[in-house]
């Protein structure tokens, strides 16, 4: 299955990429024992884990809404023919994303407005293309909701010192500028009401402006939640964090209070990069979470 439809959206699930990122479980998620991938092996391999590389694997993935006659794209990947000189795995990244939306009935042109949950090299990347060795708008047609606190963090012209700072070079001049240039982006805070179902909320920590979006339509219920986690084991081990947030303490405490929240609700959790089925449902389990259910996606 490749698309789902809860209350009046109906969601499709877009890849660009889906292997392993270069990165150990211990050198990923350095918070996490070994233990812990040892106790949940038999589920996280080899949706999540490549235990004959000892590697992490991820999706670079879209999520394509439609919701009140308009399409929505959440979070745009990687990119093609970017210079990423300090993230091996995307450096010059060449794939047939466009393709793979066009089999979603996608063009770009068809496409309303962009949410990027965050400013990470692997959430901005089709917001442009090249073109005649210039980088411009990929959907010349959307407005891109971006989070102002993100924008101001990551514009090189306010200075700031990331936590994996490297991997973002050149990611605002040539995933971010254009687009503001072409007077696209739409900055916010607080929160955005995109239309009555959908709703861009704040979880800072993985970055300052990182958000969710939240749908509720009907009795469905789903949260985008972008990089609130990186792995499945989050689910289960939600104090740990990736190496890649910038707060920490932050982080943590956002992570478990939507997961809380979900697990309240019933509420589907659909991160960007999980693999498999792409998400699930959970369910308290002391402080913990324990997966109730996998999203109705087949398995990728």
């Amino acid at each position: 299955m490749r698309d789902i439809v809860l209350g009046d959206v109906t969601l499709t699930r877009v890849v660009e990429y889906y292997g392993p990122v270069g990165l150990s479980p211990g050198e990923f998620f350095p918070e996490l024992p070994a233990r812990s991938w040892r106790d949940h092996e038999s589920w996280l391999v080899p949706d999540f884990v490549d235990p004959a590389g000892e590697v992490c694997v991820c999706a670079i993935q879209t999520w394509v809404l439609r919701s009140g006659g308009r399409t929505i794209l959440v979070d745009t990947g990687v990119g093609n023919h970017k210079e990423r000189p300090n993230a091996p795995v995307w450096h010059h990244l060449d794939t047939d994303f466009l393709g793979n939306l066009a089999q979603a009935g996608v063009q770009p042109e068809d496409v309303d407005v962009v949410v990027n949950t965050h400013l990470h090299v692997d959430h901005v990347g089709w917001n442009t293309r090249l073109v005649d060795r210039d980088w411009v708008p990929t959907f010349p047609n959307a407005t891109y909701l971006v989070p102002r606190a993100d924008f101001d963090f990551w514009n090189p012209a306010d200075g700031h010192d990331p936590a994996r700072g490297g991997g973002s070079e050149n990611v605002f001049a040539d995933s971010i500028a254009p687009v503001h240039r072409a007077g696209q982006v739409q900055l916010w805070e607080d929160d955005y009401v995109i239309d009555g179902d959908l709703r861009l909320l704040p979880a800072p920590g993985h970055t300052p402006g990182s958000c969710v979006l939240s749908l509720q339509s009907g009795s469905d219920r789903a949260l985008f939640v972008g990089d609130l986690l990186h792995t499945a084991a989050q689910f289960v081990e939600p104090a740990a964090n990736s190496c890649f947030c910038e707060d920490p303490a932050a982080a943590r405490a956002t992570r478990h209070r939507l997961l809380g929240q979900a697990a309240d609700t019933n509420t589907l959790v659909l991160p960007a990069h999980l693999g498999g089925h792409g998400g699930a449902e959970v369910v308290r389990d002391g402080e913990k979470f324990a997966i109730k259910s996998w999203a109705p996606f087949a398995r990728i």
